[in-house]
């Protein structure tokens, strides 16, 4: 069981704290990556294309017996239609709305995941592997005192990560801001934007104050998964806990 610092919201060590044991679950990456994987697979929307689609055709086939192939054909031209083998057929085996996408996985793996996701975050290794830039002297995961749920602007969020030294991963997730390859662009979700902090907080004020922050994440403890703390099946993210936060997972009152 490892120590790690608690700061107060000008950046000082306020105190030292012994990590909850489940911050010593061992490193599953491919528990984690089956999580992600069935979560995600279970919010997919059913998508299919339309049942009449390629075969709205007034369509005959000429037969045998006149040297030319028997694929049904326009009635107002000599153009093969309908069949899936033709320029403008129909599709042979289309997506269907019933299709199930959902996976599955046992309840004691899904917690599994969760948990080693959770201790990553106090590996200064995977955390910094996975692209996330902070002092190397603070400790991980990092601690700050219960005032933190009360500030209520975000400047005074910016301050804090400024002291601390966590802020400059919110700058470099602002400046990984690009275009979305592929169709996602004309959908409304025309930029991505690389994930930063994650802050666990029991109340919501920190989400208010913290929400115009690019890549930043607010949850309650009681809402944590897998997506939160490994976006993209990717475990170590720079991770920020209130005190009370950190004691409710523990277990402690």
């Amino acid at each position: 069981m490892s120590k790690v610092n608690i700061y107060s919201i000008d950046g000082s060590v306020k105190n030292t704290i012994d990590l909850p044991s489940i911050f010593d679950t061992p490193y599953r990456p491919d528990v984690i990556r089956k999580s992600f994987n069935a979560l995600h697979s279970n919010k997919r929307q059913p998508y299919a294309s339309n049942p009449f689609a390629g075969t709205r055709h007034a369509t005959a086939s000429v037969g045998k017996g006149r040297g030319m192939s028997r694929v049904p054909r326009l009635t107002q031209g000599r153009k093969a239609a309908l069949a899936p083998n033709v320029v403008g057929g129909r599709r042979a085996h289309p997506p269907r709305a019933e299709r199930n996408w959902k996976e599955k996985i046992n309840k004691k793996e899904k917690l599994l995941a969760r948990n080693s996701a959770l201790a990553t975050t106090a590996n200064k290794e995977i955390v910094s592997n996975r692209g996330h830039k902070f002092d190397d002297k603070i400790t991980l995961p990092v601690i700050i005192d219960d005032d933190f749920e009360k500030i209520k602007k975000t400047k005074d969020i910016i301050k804090v990560f400024q002291k601390i030294g966590i802020y400059n991963d919110v700058i470099r997730s602002s400046r990984g801001k690009h275009i979305r390859a592929g169709k996602g662009k004309t959908r409304d979700r025309k930029y991505r934007i690389p994930k930063s902090i994650l802050i666990i907080s029991i109340k919501k004020d920190v989400e208010k104050s913290s929400n115009n922050l690019p890549g930043v994440d607010v949850v309650n403890p009681n809402n944590l998964n897998i997506e939160y703390l490994a976006p993209g099946g990717d475990a170590g993210r720079l991770t920020v806990f209130t005190e009370s936060a950190l004691k409710e997972l523990g277990g402690e009152k």
